[in-house]
């Protein structure tokens, strides 16, 4: 198994670190982000990192920034390891920390709501409109399926969150915080970028059930789109040819960690809170399959030597 990189340590500032990224200070209008092989279920992160699962979050999301570019203005400068040790050349040292998990990108001032587009009505959503008909206190028409298609697809903003669960809030919040010309464009973007995302999966055999994006502004007042972008870990990518509504759906992501874990809370072995218990190996090896094999389907490739 390639060796998994849980924590990166650089010769930069470090601006913070979340549960996947360290954030460095590249310079007055740059920041390089790391995505480590961190993985968190049921919001707690465990102890023992997934191989390749950073790389594949930030050369899938490269692709994407550069695929969607006519869509969204992104943040986005370079992903390659070449080239962001020539710009910081302290960097040539720990080209093995960088391998294709670095992305530089522009610095902007985040807007402090997730931007999540829903085509299907899975996860926290469909706990919501199963107990209340709604989403984010929004009606929902009666009768609907488990992982079934909403058309058109809906905006479901919600706050961030450093640690725990994101809380869906409604439009109208949004447009109370920000106003409703940037509560508009971001709506419009985040439709723009979904459509434009799910379109090209659906031709690779991929359902793209939601997400979340975040964005920025720049200094010039403009919307960038942020951090990452149709991924594994901030999208549901369903198969499209085993869709079947009425129930939940086999997923490109870390389903097989959340399946062992679901197995080990109802058999009594784990509360579901911190400390994690440890992973066996062949659950850490199948959530890695899983993570590459998305990127293979979307991108068309493999992943690359150098990530």
């Amino acid at each position: 198994m390639t060796t998994a990189l849980r924590e990166s340590s650089l010769p930069l500032p470090l601006v913070r670190r979340g549960k996947v990224r360290e954030v460095y200070d590249a310079g007055p209008e740059a920041l390089l982000l790391v995505a480590s092989d961190r993985v968190s279920a049921f919001d707690v992160v465990m102890n023992e990192a997934v191989p390749h699962k950073g790389a594949v979050l930030t050369q899938m999301s490269a692709f994407w920034f550069q695929h969607l570019e006519k869509a969204a203005p992104s943040h986005f400068i370079t992903a390659g390891t070449d080239e962001i040790i020539a710009r910081l050349p302290a960097l040539a040292a720990h080209r093995d920390q960088l391998g294709g998990r670095a992305m530089l990108v522009r610095r902007t001032e985040p807007v402090p709501f997730e931007c999540v587009v829903r085509g299907y009505l899975s996860g926290s959503a469909w706990q919501e409109y199963r107990s209340q008909g709604t989403l984010a206190g929004e009606p929902l028409p009666q009768g609907l399926l488990e992982s079934a298609r909403l058309d058109p697809a809906l905006f479901s903003p919600a706050t961030k969150a450093e640690s725990g669960h994101d809380i869906n809030v409604t439009y109208t919040a949004v447009e109370q915080a920000l106003g409703a010309d940037v509560a508009r464009r971001l709506r419009s973007l985040s439709f723009a970028v979904y459509t434009a995302g799910r379109d090209y999966a659906a031709g690779r055999g991929i359902i793209i059930a939601d997400t979340k994006f975040e964005f920025g502004h720049a200094p010039d007042g403009s919307l960038l789109l942020i951090d990452e972008v149709l991924t594994p870990d901030s999208s549901r990518f369903w198969p499209a040819d085993r869709y079947a509504p009425g129930g939940t759906q086999p997923s490109f992501d870390k389903q097989p960690l959340r399946d062992y874990l679901a197995t080990i809370r109802q058999a009594g072995k784990w509360n579901g809170e911190a400390p994690p218990p440890p992973l066996p190996a062949d659950v850490i090896e199948a959530t890695s399959a899983r993570y590459l094999e998305a990127y293979r389907l979307l991108t068309g490739r493999e992943l690359g030597p150098s990530a």
